[in-house]
């Protein structure tokens, strides 16, 4: 079954389904700030475009581009910036 998420007044979207490999969601962001929230640990792939990001616990933010993913705890919040429209791929562990 796929899932329509939209969050941020439609400014973030993304299709939720599930494999054999897990939960995923695939998604656009516009240009914008975002803060995000997680209830599981995930992996987040950048496909197209590009986002800064402020990782939890962190001080510094670091640019991720097409091809580089990051990691997010479970429970935890992150802040992300693009300037770009930016797709992602979302995996929940």
């Amino acid at each position: 079954m796929i899932t329509v998420n939209e969050y941020f007044d439609g400014a973030v979207k993304s299709l939720g389904y599930q494999t054999t490999e897990g939960k995923s969601t695939v998604g656009v962001m516009e240009e914008g700030e975002y803060k995000f929230g997680t209830s599981t640990d995930e992996t987040m792939i950048i496909i197209e475009g590009a986002l800064e990001v402020l990782l939890p616990g962190e001080t510094d933010w670091k640019i991720y581009e097409k091809g580089e993913s990051f990691e997010v705890p479970a429970n935890a919040s992150f802040d992300v910036k693009t300037s770009v429209q930016t797709s992602y791929l979302c995996k929940y562990l």
